[in-house]
């Protein structure tokens, strides 16, 4: 592992250790850069790192062989508002009130308490409750986000309310990938806070406004910058690269295509972490960028999720499970896989600690996960609570070391699961199948009182 003359200097690392710097101490200049890039939909097994067999991802790939790949990341939701709502605010995605489910197009809440806030004009993440940007932007950082929002319709809602200086994107969950409409009459793409008019197809779009930043950025390096680049693709409407001269998608089709067309989608949003990847070498960010690849959570069909079970939607391993890479140079050695249990909001807590930015209030959820593998600490069992509400449904799960117990409640009939993913890790055995098992009755027993104290000690604030 390469070690940094002044990360020499200062660390009291024992030989072949390797700290984290004590960013805060560091010239705003020398701090790194930080791009995050977010697939939107994508499945663990559609990434050829990953165990993909029939599509190739050659430049998300590269980010693995030259920094970590972790094997055990988890997304704090199994649908895209409340797990970005987990991202930008470090902390579980319950707690800002009504974004437990994905906000549906038009500003439509789908739980009782989504529909209330929607009433009041009130369905989105208030700026109060934000972290990342905010924080990032007090320890110097300028920010841009350039993609998918779905975290509020309204002005009040935008990215330039919480902490970011540029935004050029689509609002809500889903736009058309060549026309840019989605399906309702609110105005879909916009730049700032004013309706928008591109031609061209999503994924490339949102490439070049990611390059135009960097662009801006290198005229301009005395700052640091955080580039989040929460992509379209693969989510619906399947759209590929070549489609254009298609008829668009109807009310009736919009959720219906191939996998043919999903992975000619995941090639050209792996062709896009190529492009944005060779701008940062080109304007000579490379070496002090981190650059983080994921997916917001797991994929419907025909996306795929091998070998984890189920899809998007559901709280099993294949509804949350994401590909998750960091590539830093010279911090996170190349090569590297890490077993330790992750979740995309302690990217928040790692990425405001190497900006070296204040500490954030309230406290955040989860861990600096990049000091972890940069350390080189042992993996420890974590405890992790999920919540996804639509309609009257609700799934509730828990893990707790290799102990996973998951709660689908509807219409007032409960279906309960235990699993052992240490012997089970694709949840093929319910243990609570075997009704004369008292050991597993006894450990759900546990698993729920636990899941009923996490959730008492995470409320919705609003």
């Amino acid at each position: 592992m390469k070690i940094l003359r002044h990360l020499v200097s200062l660390s009291l690392a024992l030989p072949g250790a390797l700290l984290l710097l004590p960013v805060a101490a560091l010239p705003a200049a020398e701090r790194p850069n930080i791009v995050f890039i977010l697939a939107d939909d994508l499945g663990y097994g559609d990434v050829s790192c990953y165990g993909a067999a029939d599509v190739e991802t050659p430049h998300i790939d590269a980010l693995a062989a030259a920094g970590v790949r972790f094997a055990n990341a988890y997304a704090m939701a199994t649908e895209c508002t409340p797990s970005r709502t987990s991202i930008l605010t470090g902390r579980y995605p319950h707690r800002p009130g009504g974004l437990e489910c994905a906000i549906g197009t038009g500003n439509v809440g789908r739980y009782d308490d989504a529909i209330r806030l929607a009433d009041a004009g009130e369905l989105g993440l208030p700026p109060r409750f934000a972290t990342l940007a905010p924080g990032l932007r007090a320890a110097g950082y300028y920010n841009g986000v350039f993609g998918k929002w779905h975290l509020g319709y309204e002005p009040k809602f935008s990215p330039l309310r919480q902490g970011f200086d540029e935004f050029v994107g689509f609002l809500g969950g889903n736009v058309e990938y060549f026309r840019h409409f989605e399906l309702s009459d609110l105005p879909a793409y916009v730049s700032g806070t004013e309706p928008v008019e591109r031609e061209g197809y999503l994924t490339d779009l949102i490439t070049a406004d990611a390059l135009a930043f960097l662009e801006g950025r290198a005229a301009q390096p005395e700052r640091p910058f955080f580039l989040y680049l929460p992509h379209a693709a693969p989510h619906f409407p399947f759209q590929g690269p070549d489609d254009g001269s298609l008829p668009p998608p109807t009310e009736e089709t919009w959720t219906q295509g191939s996998r043919e067309t999903y992975l000619a989608m995941v090639s050209r949003l792996d062709d896009s972490v190529g492009e944005v990847v060779a701008a940062l070498d080109r304007h000579g960010f490379a070496e002090n960028t981190l650059v983080v690849f994921a997916s917001d959570h797991g994929a419907m069909a025909p996306g795929d999720n091998s070998p984890w079970r189920d899809y998007k939607g559901t709280l099993f391993e294949g509804g949350i499970r994401t590909p998750l890479i960091a590539k830093w140079p010279g911090r996170l050695e190349a090569g590297t896989e890490s077993g330790q249990v992750a979740t995309l909001m302690d990217l928040t807590a790692s990425f405001l600690t190497l900006a070296g930015a204040p500490e954030p209030r309230p406290p955040l959820d989860g861990i600096d996960i990049l000091a972890h593998v940069v350390e080189g600490r042992s993996d420890v069992p974590r405890t992790l609570h999920w919540r996804y509400r639509r309609g009257d449904m609700t799934w509730r799960g828990l893990r707790d070391g290799d102990d996973k117990y998951v709660r689908r409640e509807e219409g007032g009939e409960v279906e309960e699961w235990l699993f052992d993913l240490a012997s089970d890790p694709m949840e093929r055995r319910n243990r609570l199948e075997d009704k004369a098992n008292a050991e597993a009755a006894d450990d759900a027993a546990r698993l729920l009182r636990r899941l009923g104290e996490r959730e008492a000690e995470t409320p919705p604030e609003r």
